[in-house]
């Protein structure tokens, strides 16, 4: 296979055209999709394309290479404006008349519009799993489905999607949301057929660029005053709280817990409020009294040891949270318990 190719993506099909030629391999297309897949000599996986009306198209990739790739596009055309989802290791992107490549890492996406004397150059890494859903809009084809909304939109937005003949170059990256990640997963994943897998996929390409728009509006707002949660913030919450289950008995306040996890405390605050609905000093608080709940069922531990265990330095309060949240005592419980277990014994 050779390592620097040459191909077109004014069309969203002469991409996969020009690849399986590049590569020397057959390639499988159909009303509104086309596909190439590597073969073992090569590497594993795929890469497919999907055309729709107005411009909208998606390359979607998944595979593996056993050699680094170079792709360049081809220089004096109008390349459409790429909107990038990285969902596995990272890839690299830059124009042609940079000096180095930026590196668009795994959960980040790019939006990407070059110009025509100055094309995108890709390089794609050896022995790595690569994942890629790009929409891809022609712009002067889309230009009538959006003309009617633009004078609503951001000056930056306005300037880049009447950019019809690629005049102006355009680069943004951020970690994007879990609500375009879910809809990425639902497009891959459809089984439907005919008409039907057609108007669906369509849909979600849609779903996917209305919420991509709404989180770059999102991205201007201050850090802690982002509304939309990123799916790489998620990931960090969720480590947040494998942290708080593992170290319950010794966790530190709020503040070092998020520098630990890589966020700022009102991003870790307001994530735990969206995916948990409530703040993260009453998650460890739940944590606490549900761990301790599992130890008087089953440890030989007492009360004090269990309120220790589970990071409370006092016992009239653990014995407070565990009432207000059971309705009973510690101690009443653990006198239920060892009823239960002696009736059970003797039975």
């Amino acid at each position: 296979m050779k390592k620097k190719l040459l191909i077109r993506d004014y069309h969203i099909k002469d991409t996969i055209i020009d690849l399986a030629k590049n590569i020397g391999i057959d390639y499988e297309e159909s009303e509104f999709e086309c596909c190439l897949r590597f073969p073992k000599k090569y590497g594993s996986g795929y890469i497919k394309s999907y055309e729709f009306d107005f411009g909208i198209g998606v390359i979607e990739s998944d595979y593996l290479l056993k050699e680094d790739l170079h792709i360049t596009l081809e220089k004096g055309v109008i390349h459409p404006l790429k909107i990038m989802f990285n969902r596995e290791s990272g890839f690299y992107h830059r124009f042609e008349e940079d000096t180095s490549f930026q590196e668009i890492r795994r959960l980040e996406n790019a939006m990407i519009s070059s110009t025509s004397k100055n094309n995108h150059i890709f390089k794609i890494p050896a022995n790595t799993p690569i994942c890629i859903f790009s929409l891809e809009i022609n712009r002067k084809l889309f230009e009538e489905k959006i003309e009617a909304f633009l004078p609503n939109m951001n000056e930056d937005l306005i300037s880049l999607f009447r950019d019809v003949n690629g005049i102006n170059q355009f680069y943004y990256k951020n970690y994007y949301s879990l609500e375009i990640s879910k809809f990425i997963s639902e497009f891959t994943e459809c089984e439907l057929t005919d008409f039907m897998r057609q108007v669906y996929l369509e849909g979600k390409a849609y779903e996917i660029l209305t919420h991509q728009l709404q989180q770059f509006l999102d991205d201007l707002n201050e850090p802690d005053k982002r509304i939309i949660l990123r799916q790489a913030t998620i990931e960090s919450i969720e480590e947040a709280v494998s942290i708080i289950k593992e170290e319950i008995d010794s966790i530190s306040n709020v503040l070092e817990l998020a520098k630990r996890v890589g966020l700022n405390q009102n991003t870790l605050q307001n994530g735990f409020q969206q995916l948990y609905k409530t703040s993260v000093n009453e998650y460890i608080r739940n944590f606490r009294i549900e761990k301790s709940k599992i130890l008087l069922e089953s440890s030989d531990l007492n009360i004090t040891e269990i309120t220790y265990k589970v990071g409370i330095n006092s016992r009239s309060y653990f014995s407070k949270l565990f009432k207000e949240k059971y309705g009973v005592s510690p101690k009443q419980y653990l006198d239920q318990v060892r009823n239960k277990k002696r009736n059970s014994q003797s039975a």
